[in-house]
């Protein structure tokens, strides 16, 4: 895909307040690691990061989205009634139904004119958002349209540790790492014709490449719990990450080619690369396969863990603050999800 009229004119995002060490983690799994005879540490040295943030306590999802649009709105002229679309992208959803969107927007005092829903596709979910917008305003069926986010980790963590301290196995830990790795945040990001003000970071193209055989590598759902009387459901994530990194870098490889011809760039005339923030052995491997340098990538996981897809567009924004990425940059968004399904996107800074 390629788009000529792209531009995200605001790259927004919401901390969650509660920082959580990798300690503190442990420190909870010690029953765990006295039958495993782990010692201190040993999280940490698996996955590079050093803490994580959650939200607290009954935090609503659409709140964090609410607020993360706000501050993309109020970097632009843009207003909420000239948005043809709001898009919830997150893989954490407040109901089955209506729409995470729909209260988000109603927050945001939308236009009635606006489309508003919802879209889910693991951690990618925010980049699927972003093409569907991109796609809109190369149309001219709309200006300007938002994509937002929210995830939460505190509570399949909490569930996670209980299970591993009344089922203490090295399959299931090996099952429950990247579990463990997860971060919380909101994101939003604003894009539009670039009718609304100066030139921003224009959308070039991007690709989309999948490897649906793998798609229960990673799982995130319900399942039934036999132990209840009456027998009843409650809630799982497990991951094989060895296969999800191996199969994952194999995608990756060929979406970078594809991706390459389609924007039309050149390997070294790409300034900077985010990557989505699983862990260093995911983002080494990354690196080194697509023959890129460890001084081209930013990365946020050591101390902000994996926030599903929040984690690469609010690197992105951290990128741009800290001055990492300059204008006049090239650079490409690499994301991959569950499923497998990898997305990659360019941007001119």
């Amino acid at each position: 895909m390629r788009f000529s009229k792209v531009q995200v004119d605001a790259l927004a995002y919401d901390l969650a307040p509660v920082v959580v060490a990798t300690s503190e983690l442990e420190q909870r799994l010690a029953p765990l690691y006295r039958h495993l005879r782990l010692g201190p540490g040993h999280l940490e040295a698996l996955t590079g990061i050093q803490e994580r943030r959650w939200w607290e306590e009954d935090f609503a999802l659409s709140d964090g989205a609410r607020n993360a649009a706000l501050r993309a709105l109020a970097q632009t002229s843009v207003r909420p009634a000239d948005l043809g679309a709001v898009i919830y992208a997150g893989v954490c959803r407040e109901q089955f139904e209506p729409a995470t969107a729909c209260r988000v927007a109603a927050q945001l005092h939308v236009g009635p004119d606006t489309a508003i829903y919802d879209i889910s596709n693991a951690c990618l979910g925010v980049l699927n958002g972003m093409i569907e917008i991109a796609n809109r305003i190369e149309l001219g069926q709309m200006r300007a349209g938002l994509v937002v986010s929210c995830e939460s980790a505190r509570e399949i963590n909490d569930q996670t540790i209980a299970r591993l301290n009344a089922e203490p196995s090295h399959e299931l830990f090996r099952q429950s790492l990247a579990t463990l790795t997860g971060g919380s945040g909101a994101v939003a990001v604003l894009l539009t014709d670039g009718s609304f003000g100066p030139a921003r970071r224009r959308l070039v193209g991007g690709v989309i490449q999948a490897a649906p055989e793998f798609h229960a590598l990673c799982r995130w759902g319900l399942e039934t719990f036999e132990t209840l009387v009456p027998r009843g459901l409650r809630e799982f994530m497990v991951t094989d990450s060895v296969a999800v990194l191996r199969h994952g870098v194999a995608l990756g490889l060929r979406t970078w080619a594809s991706f390459l011809k389609r924007v039309g760039w050149m390997r070294d005339q790409i300034d900077k690369v985010i990557c989505h923030q699983v862990g260093a052995g995911h983002r080494d491997a990354i690196l080194e396969t697509l023959g890129l340098r460890a001084d081209q990538e930013f990365s946020s996981f050591p101390y902000l863990g994996n926030m599903g897809t929040v984690s690469l567009p609010l690197t992105a924004a951290l990128a741009e603050e800290s001055g990492f990425v300059q204008p006049g940059d090239r650079v490409g968004f690499l994301g991959i999800g569950s499923g497998l399904s990898c997305l990659m996107l360019g941007l001119e800074w």
